[in-house]
């Protein structure tokens, strides 16, 4: 009896085992999904939608439970599923798909007055209709002690708002306040996929600990601030966008990254909360619109007249870098300011090269030892300053010339440090050209362009006893020429739809001043142990909440205006030139920059606040768009979340989205919207229709032609508008002759009452 118990025992132990280690391996092999719904096929016997969707789960799994359900963005919920439970769902009424989840990355004082906005302040008046702006802003939280965030002068907060500010980990609704009106956080997402949230290193509430979405959020409306600086860099007052605009904070970015379940029921939630623009500094991999997260997101808002603006990304200069390039979305590319912090590199043979810099500390003596990184290791990489690549014996006392890449620029300055290296100098590589982002190092340091990086390696490797010496210069501005496009700015063509010309605009992106998070030093290493209430960072990420920021401050002055609207004034008024007729300048290649790098060109926002004409679209146009590039049902109503046909009597064309800007695809092989005519030019038409927001007023067409390889013809030449949202309408015939495949030409329209000037850019490829 004993033994047999005994048996017993030990047979059920053994089951047990095996039945932990088989849902540890189904745990191990689950992925989060989003399932979309087909919200109209809900059974009658369901009482709702959130009861169908638990029904249909557990209909193919016992384990499983919903992370999410949304109601805005999508129909549908995420959950973590495994590759079985996947197939066996898709075969079940209502499901129109379930798509793995995607990873997205963050996308990393003086702008006011640079965009004109300190000297026009009657343009812009900070109006009550101002402060009655909601920004949503999606990204790693908000440190809420921010001056940035002070909400002296602002009236109750606006009646229309129904968010929230969530407790949690050093954070409660206390910290909001009429400036800062709602903070959440979202992360199942993240958890689901990388395990519970580390409290010793982030909050588990809507707290910044990472100074990222602190910055964006600042850039965008934060409040007026005196004085305001990083180590004396800078100097002066620093203010958001829209000055007097209410922030909402969602944070979905966190150590590991931002998960689209968690972003998507952001969205949603942003959407119920009735924010007025959705500011996303990051991205993800390139795919098709129905299975991008933002994009699908961003679709649900723009039909909620929520204007979505996002970072364009940070992967340039290399030609098809963009994310974010669905048509409704604002896809914000970077360019510098007029303002610089030059720290020069002296060297012993009396030479001296210019670099930029943000360090403030103990200055160095002249004619230190100097020493290239690749010479003080025994690694391959040695030249990179790796972690533990450098041979202290090599390097102390002396300083290091590193290579940029790989590895984070400020990282470099630590090794160096750590290999006992008195300072450094970081020299760009071929990926980075002459663009030049200040860093607040460590140690004393500079960085420097390729061609100053490789006559300084000469200098080290020709004379015996090479020395230098760093000196620092402050802030200067007035730099010019001024903007110009950052190179690590993404670039087109758009890869997703070609006939999309993106980005849209470029807007302030390098070295950019706002708020930061009290918890972490500007650098974001560990061991840096500073705490500064400003920053100074460069990224897409920057430009993109000033865009923000600006259609908050066009939304209050035009509230009936809808997000396309917002668009067109900010794309048709953006300036390509500078103030000598010479054109807007590519950092990367230090030529005349193109509408693939710029979009439309930089905002003027003052100029937006008045265009003249806007070219208007509605979800419709998006959905007729959507059948031009033969969406099958089920794919558009994954972005519609509503049942629509396409008209199979209709020809739709993707050359017909009343888009402010024109990309025009030559294609030689008759396969997409070219037809060939007798004399081997191909032809592609456009049909446009502007609104006017102005006067009554006659606009006559001016065209730039490329070259003599493009002929254009726009039918009318004249719009006589009669009164306010008067719609005209207007064709253009493109006429390219035999050209070379991937050949690239550009040129723009202008429409003009001598008044205002609507300009759309205009770029040609041929394949």
């Amino acid at each position: 009896m004993f033994s047999s118990n005994i048996y017993t025992l030990l047979l059920m132990c053994l089951c047990c085992a095996l039945a932990s280690s088989s849902d540890k391996s189904n745990n191990e092999a689950r992925k989060t999904y989003i399932v979309h719904m087909a919200k109209s096929q809900m059974p009658t016997n369901f009482d709702n939608h959130i009861h169908w969707y638990d029904s249909s789960l557990k209909s193919i799994s016992g384990s499983s439970q919903m992370l999410y359900t949304y109601d805005n963005v999508v129909h549908g919920f995420a959950t973590r599923l495994t590759d079985a439970e996947v197939q066996a769902l898709e075969t079940k009424p209502g499901i129109l798909s379930v798509l793995p989840e995607m990873k997205y990355e963050l996308h990393t004082t003086r702008t006011p007055k640079f965009l004109g906005l300190d000297q026009d302040q009657a343009f812009y008046p900070e109006s009550d209709s101002v402060s009655d702006v909601v920004i949503g802003v999606f990204d790693t939280g908000v440190w809420p002690e921010s001056k940035s965030f002070d909400d002296t002068g602002l009236g109750p907060i606006p009646r229309s708002w129904k968010g929230q500010c969530e407790y949690g980990t050093n954070f409660s609704s206390a910290n909001c306040n009429r400036k800062l009106i709602g903070a959440r956080s979202f992360s199942k997402g993240y958890i689901a996929a990388l395990g519970p949230i580390n409290e010793l290193k982030e909050s588990n509430s809507p707290r910044d600990d990472d100074g990222h979405g602190t910055h964006t959020a600042s850039t965008a409306a934060g409040s007026i601030v005196p004085d305001a600086n990083l180590f004396g860099y800078a100097y002066g007052t620093a203010r958001g966008m829209a000055a007097r605009a209410r922030v909402a904070v969602y944070k979905v970015c966190w150590l590991g990254g931002c998960f689209s379940s968690d972003i998507l029921k952001a969205m949603d939630s942003a959407i119920e909360d009735n924010v007025n623009i959705m500011s996303l500094s990051l991205g993800g991999g390139m795919s098709n619109y129905y299975r991008d997260s933002v994009a699908i997101g961003a679709f649900a808002a723009m039909e909620k007249g929520i204007l979505v603006s996002c970072s364009a990304g940070n992967a340039g200069p290399s030609s098809y870098s963009l994310s974010n390039v669905a048509p409704w979305i604002t896809t914000v590319g970077a360019g510098t300011l007029d303002r610089d912090f030059p720290a020069y590199a002296s060297l012993g043979n009396g030479l001296n090269y210019s670099g930029v810099s943000l360090y403030r500390g103990h200055q160095l003596p002249g004619n230190l030892p100097f020493v290239y990184a690749a010479n003080a290791s025994d690694a391959a990489n040695g030249n990179l300053c790796m972690t533990d690549t450098l041979i202290p014996k090599r390097v102390e006392g002396k300083i290091v010339l590193c290579d940029r890449g790989v590895n984070a620029r400020v990282q470099k300055g630590s090794v160096v440090k750590a290999a006992g290296g008195l300072g450094m100098v970081l020299a760009n590589t071929d990926a980075n050209g002459d663009e030049l982002v200040a860093d607040a190092h460590l140690l004393p340091a500079t960085a420097v362009t390729q061609k100053a990086g490789d006559a300084i390696k000469s200098y080290l490797l020709d004379d015996p006893k090479p020395t230098i010496t760093i000196l620092f210069e402050g802030t200067k501005v007035g730099i010019q020429p001024s903007p110009v496009v950052a190179a690590f700015s993404s670039r087109g063509p758009n890869s997703i739809t070609a006939e999309i010309l993106k980005p849209d605009i470029i807007a302030p992106g390098v070295n950019i001043l706002a708020g930061w998070a009290g918890s972490v030093g500007p650098t974001g290493l560990a061991e840096d142990k500073r705490h500064v209430d400003f920053n100074i960072i460069s990224g897409t990420s920057m430009s993109c909440p000033h865009v923000s920021g600006l259609s908050a401050l066009l939304k209050a002055a035009h509230p009936d205006w809808s997000p396309a609207a917002i668009r067109s004034a900010l794309m048709t008024t953006a300036y390509t030139e500078y103030r000598d007729g010479k054109k807007l300048e590519d950092l990367a290649t230090g030529k005349s920059s193109t509408p693939f790098d710029h979009g439309a060109g930089h905002v003027d926002p003052v100029s937006a606040l008045n265009p003249g004409l806007v070219y208007d679209l509605t979800s419709d146009d998006y959905l007729s768009f959507l059948c031009a590039l033969d969406y099958t049902e089920s794919q558009i109503q994954l972005l519609a979340r509503r049942n629509f046909t396409c008209d199979l009597r209709k020809k739709y064309s993707v050359t017909d989205l009343n888009y402010p800007s024109f990309s025009v695809i030559f294609d030689t092989a008759q396969t997409g919207n070219s037809v060939a005519n007798d004399d081997g030019t191909t032809v592609v038409k456009y049909n446009r229709t502007l609104t006017n927001v102005d006067s009554p007023a006659t606009y006559k067409v001016s065209i730039s032609p490329p070259s003599k390889s493009v002929k254009i013809l726009v039918e009318p030449t004249s719009l006589s508008f009669t009164q306010v949202n008067e719609k005209k309408s207007y064709t253009v015939t493109f006429m390219g002759s035999s050209m070379p495949s991937n050949t690239n030409n550009f040129g723009q329209i202008e429409w003009s009452d001598g008044k205002h000037i609507v300009a759309s850019p205009i770029a040609f490829t041929w394949i």
